[in-house]
């Protein structure tokens, strides 16, 4: 009896050396063979949008041709949450948390959003979507000669928000941002480099402070100077440009055999 009840044991025995054998190899196989795969496919970006495969065949190669004809941008943009509030109600029961974020791409464009919600994951994510769709182009200057990269604002800007009063001044260049740290983070995601600024009232309040910087900032381009008096020669729509590129390239059964290549 004893040798009998010893066979099975060493059958069960070597059932699961078997087992964990197969299942370490099958594991690792797939596993490896799935991963290459992945990283080969996000080598090569397969445009979706009409404005996505005209910017990666270079037919269009700035945000100001983009936002000559307004269409929509769908490109990733990268923000900073400035604040994040805590609001009461009258009767105290009622609580909301109210978010104020920048979005900017370091390279005169930027945009800010102000939204309200119970919880703060939500009114973060509804702030970035307004900041994304009030995104505004800049307009740089110098400040003396026209020496190098434009660096600092073209002109003195003033804005009010509620009681605050904000006003950028041009400054000279290696001069660095002079101001307190939310215009600071506004003008850096414009790429301007040298700036003074001012501000008067209660700028203790964050969300009045920066709407009021926000609209200085876009304020830049509410005027023209003398440089600026050319007349305008209208162009054609991208889309209407490339009209026939656009035919034979960007079509749903031309964009899923590239989806089917890539992966």
């Amino acid at each position: 009896m004893s040798d009998a009840a010893a066979a099975p044991a060493g059958d069960s025995t070597r059932g699961r050396g078997r087992a964990r054998g197969r299942g370490r190899g099958r594991g690792r196989g797939r596993g490896r063979g799935r991963g290459r795969g992945a990283k080969d496919g996000d080598k090569e970006r397969v445009p979706v949008t009409k404005l996505g495969l005209l910017v990666k065949n270079g037919k269009i190669r700035s945000l100001e041709e983009i936002y000559l004809f307004s269409l929509p941008i769908k490109e990733t943009l990268k923000d900073e949450v400035l604040k994040i509030m805590y609001a009461w109600s009258e009767a105290g029961q009622r609580t909301r948390f109210r978010d104020f974020v920048a979005v900017g791409d370091y390279n005169g464009h930027v945009g800010l959003g102000v939204q309200g919600s119970k919880e703060v994951a939500t009114a973060i994510r509804q702030a970035i979507i307004l900041a994304k769709l009030s995104v505004v182009p800049v307009r740089r200057g110098y400040w003396g000669n026209k020496i190098g990269k434009p660096h600092t604002v073209p002109r003195k800007v003033t804005r009010k928000c509620g009681s605050v009063l904000g006003r950028l001044i041009p400054a000279p260049r290696d001069t660095d941002i002079v101001s307190a740290p939310v215009p600071k983070k506004l003008l850096t995601m414009v790429l301007i480099e040298d700036c003074y600024t001012s501000a008067r009232a209660a700028t203790s309040t964050l969300g009045n402070f920066s709407i009021a910087t926000y609209t200085a900032i876009a304020k830049t381009y509410s005027y023209l100077t003398p440089d600026l008096w050319k007349e305008t020669v209208f162009t054609r729509p991208p889309y209407q440009e490339f009209t026939d590129y656009l035919l034979k390239n960007h079509s749903r059964a031309n964009v899923q055999r590239q989806e089917q290549k890539v992966y």
